[in-house]
């Protein structure tokens, strides 16, 4: 059986990019396989957070997720820290990698640009090896992938072929999936279409929050930059040409379940692109946030949630990682 493994850090300010992206896929691909979804606090801890904020932040994403469509009777979901093998594992791989590899991760690099090299914390630098424990644990067949993630699972391959290679064969060599056409949409800033849509920007305006109200969701698709044409071009799907209405398009079609060049067949002016883009959204959001509003009440029923699963997943992950300290020669314990 297919082994699936994702995880997501509980930073907040989770988008609608995130959702036609990858989010709404975890829900309809759950049963796919023997399939794992964990909030990776440990890796929000490569850069300063607030300790109170942190540990509501994790719940609040696991509230999302279930409100997105997880069912914890088909997947297992968990926080990466109730499961102390992440870690353990994580320092058997900074073992193997290299310090060439993890320079060349171009997150660390940009990341690091920011605030500088020398403040920079070490785990910035180093969870990838982290990350790549997250889906060896788990004897994970297949991961699903962003661009923005495709050169982390190739050192997780590198990293697990390299082991394998010393020590015998202990870890599953996983495969990436890329979501096909139609799907795992790239959903780009509604004021930089050039720019993917991101809770880092510098304005909140391109960015759609999966907690915006609809009159705030209106507004911001209103004033979405479209094409210097002023709303005379013809409405269609063209990425490179009409990159602020093929955004547009892609959100639609998004919501609708359509593909963006047949959208783009109905409408003859930005304006009513934009109209209907505005009450699709809406209408695929109301029902996570009202299942959101109702979770985050009943905190103690999403603690049960995340107890269950890390009870499933530690003996997964505690197996897996036997196997590799046997394997790399350390004295069990007796």
């Amino acid at each position: 059986m297919a082994r699936i493994f994702s995880g997501i850090q509980p930073t907040g300010g989770v988008h609608l990019g995130n959702y036609l992206g990858a989010l709404r896929y975890w829900a309809e691909d759950q049963r796919a396989g023997e399939s794992y979804y964990c909030v990776v606090d440990l890796h929000a801890l490569t850069v300063p957070r607030d300790p109170a904020e942190l540990r509501d932040e994790t719940r609040a994403m696991a509230t999302l997720l279930l409100a997105t469509g997880l069912d914890p009777e088909a997947c297992t979901l968990f926080v990466q820290s109730h499961v102390p093998e992440h870690p353990q594992l994580a320092w058997l791989l900074e073992c193997t990698a290299s310090m060439g590899e993890l320079r060349r991760m171009t997150q660390f690099k940009d990341k690091a640009v920011k605030g500088g090299e020398e403040a920079a914390r070490v785990g910035l630098f180093t969870y990838p090896t982290l990350m790549a424990a997250d889906i060896l644990l788990y004897g994970t067949t297949h991961v699903p992938v962003g661009d923005d993630q495709r050169q982390h699972l190739e050192l997780t391959r590198d990293v697990a072929e390299r082991f394998n290679g010393r020590y015998g064969d202990v870890f599953v060599v996983p495969e990436a999936v890329i979501p096909p056409a139609g799907r795992g949409a790239r959903i780009m800033d509604l004021q930089d279409p050039t720019a993917k849509m991101s809770k880092s920007a510098e304005s909140d305006q391109g960015m759609i929050g999966l907690f915006d109200e609809p009159a705030v969701i209106g507004r911001k698709i209103r004033r979405a930059v479209t094409d210097a044409d002023g709303g005379a071009g013809a409405v269609r799907f063209d990425p490179d040409a009409k990159p602020g209405v093929s955004n547009l398009l892609q959100i639609l079609a998004g919501a609708t379940g359509r593909e963006p060049a047949d959208v783009a067949s109905d409408y003859g002016r930005y304006g009513d692109l934009k109209a209907a883009a505005a009450e699709a959204v809406t209408e695929m959001l109301r029902p996570i946030q009202a299942r959101y509003r109702e979770l985050r009440a009943d905190p103690a029923t999403v603690d049960k949630v995340l107890r269950a699963g890390a009870e499933r997943a530690q003996p997964v992950a505690a197996a897996t990682l036997a196997r590799a300290k046997e394997a790399v020669g350390l004295l069990p314990p007796r």
